[in-house]
């Protein structure tokens, strides 16, 4: 099959504490006013994505991987996860504090609800001034020191605050505590799951006057208690080179800023690439075809690829693989 560069239609969420940059920064065919997340590339259950371009577009992406994985996926990635899409693509945009929530690990996951724990990353796109995330514990917490802050209704006094800018990253393993703060537009890369352990929620009520479901009980036996400083990610920003953000066991996340096209083998990663444009814009070349890529628009690179090449005059990407 002709797996030229696939880019996907948005799926669109309305989140209790979603606002408008989707649609005004990043373009998003949006028209409420209470869109938090944009699914740029998802196999999750009910959620799975539609090619957007070229002769391929209305196919959804499981249907790809069911009639092309080793040549989509890379064999490997096949090998590891089967016809399942092993990672979820996403912006985020937070008008408003999200929930103090954590995310299981695999172990626990699959023991609970069948699933992949979910390990993420996040790129911040945009950032009002003061705007700040919540990461971890300010110092080591006892499991009855946690509980009981809960119970008071203290728990922001336990929690580690982060003041951010845009190009920041932060990698957030399973267990650890976190919310993104007011104001933050970013990219996140995370596991295929969409287990969430919720544990605060400033006591905001939906739309209906009630208040949300709370995970107490489950995240007890989740949570990373140490304080522990492993989350800000530092990466080199070097211009027209493949810069190293994160590498763990789910993905694998360069950061390229671009001046000029660049060319790339990829005869030796049986993997599948994503681009996420964070900046500017570009096109994906591959041997069967291109696609134009803008800030906000992602692009699958099949594992089949023997090349990618980047054409750009000025662009920032986040270049994903397993």
């Amino acid at each position: 099959m002709n797996l030229y560069p696939l880019k996907f239609k948005p799926i669109l969420k309305e989140r209790l504490w979603g606002g408008t940059k989707l649609k005004e920064v990043l373009n998003k065919p949006i028209d409420s006013d209470i869109t938090g997340e944009s699914w740029e590339l998802s196999g999750v259950e009910g959620d799975i994505s539609e090619v957007s371009n070229g002769h391929l577009a209305g196919t959804s992406l499981q249907y790809l991987m069911e009639d092309q994985g080793e040549a989509l996926l890379g064999k490997s990635v096949v090998d590891r996860f089967g016809k399942e899409f092993p990672i979820l693509i996403k912006f985020i945009d937070a008008k408003q504090d999200l929930s103090i929530q954590l995310h299981p690990n695999d172990e626990l996951a699959q023991e609970r609800h069948n699933s992949f724990g979910k390990t993420e990353m996040w790129y911040i796109m945009d950032a009002d001034p003061g705007a700040k995330l919540i990461v971890g514990f300010n110092r080591d917490v006892e499991k009855e020191e946690y509980i009981k802050s809960i119970e008071e209704g203290n728990l922001t006094d336990l929690m580690n605050y982060e003041e951010i800018v845009e190009g920041d990253t932060f990698f957030i393993k399973t267990g650890k505590i976190h919310a993104i703060g007011a104001g933050v537009l970013l990219a996140e890369i995370q596991q295929t799951s969409d287990i969430t352990y919720r544990v605060f929620d400033f006591n905001r009520r939906d739309k209906d006057g009630n208040l949300r479901e709370l995970h107490t009980s489950l995240a007890v036996d989740a949570i990373d208690y140490k304080k522990r400083d492993d989350f800000k990610v530092s990466y080199p920003k070097k211009i027209d080179a493949t810069n190293s953000m994160v590498d763990c066991p789910y993905f694998k996340t360069n950061f390229l800023e671009l001046s000029k096209p660049m060319d790339q083998d990829l005869r030796e990663r049986d993997s599948f690439t994503i681009y996420m444009c964070v900046g500017g814009d570009a096109v994906i070349k591959n041997d069967w075809g291109s696609a134009e890529i803008k800030k906000g628009e992602t692009v699958l690179v099949s594992a089949s690829s023997t090349y990618v090449e980047i054409d750009a005059a000025q662009a920032k990407l986040l270049e994903v693989t397993i």
